[in-house]
């Protein structure tokens, strides 16, 4: 099965968001390319909010180019073969955590569509939830200015809306 295939069966089992849903499967039905970073349209990315539920606490990255405390995440690559083993590349390679994160059970949490600067116009994002192990260690990658820890419940004071929202549907389905 190809990535996209797959993501087409992630976004079609997906419950939550239909009108939001049903707009990242009519770009996939439109762009057979709409997984990877050159579809000019928009492309597929997928992303996970690193979670250390024993401590009450997220991972966020100081984004490089954004200058925004986000979720780990990026563009899908030749070599994911799923949705969920894109989200936990990015998540290993933004974290500095190589081992032990596992995805939450249950598919994504949830779905963000953000506009980009040209060429490209869209990000779709199809959000997850990854647990670090207790004995994470976080590493800063190249692509961050600043990687840290925050308490749940001082999100809302440094990440935008899509990240809180986020941070809400993981709690709910720890829940």
């Amino acid at each position: 099965m190809s990535l996209y295939d797959d993501a087409v069966l992630v976004l079609k089992g997906y419950g939550d968001q239909p009108e939001l849903r049903d707009v990242y499967l009519d770009h996939l039905a439109r762009h057979r390319d709409g997984m990877y970073k050159p579809c000019e349209a928009g492309h597929l990315t997928s992303s996970a909010l690193v979670i250390d539920p024993a401590r009450g606490r997220v991972l966020l990255t100081l984004h490089k180019k954004l200058g925004m405390w986000l979720q780990m995440g990026g563009h899908c690559e030749e070599g994911d073969a799923t949705l969920e083993a894109a989200a936990l590349r990015e998540a290993a390679e933004e974290s500095g955590i190589t081992t032990g994160l596992t995805l939450l059970p249950g598919g994504p949490v949830r779905l963000d569509r953000h506009p980009i600067p040209a060429p490209c116009h869209w990000h779709l994002d199809v959000q997850y939830a990854a647990l670090a192990p207790a004995d994470a260690v976080a590493e800063i990658s190249e692509e961050s200015l600043d990687l840290r820890w925050f308490a749940y419940e001082d999100v809302a004071g440094v990440a935008d809306t899509s990240v809180v929202e986020l941070l809400k549907g993981t709690l709910a389905r720890l829940a």
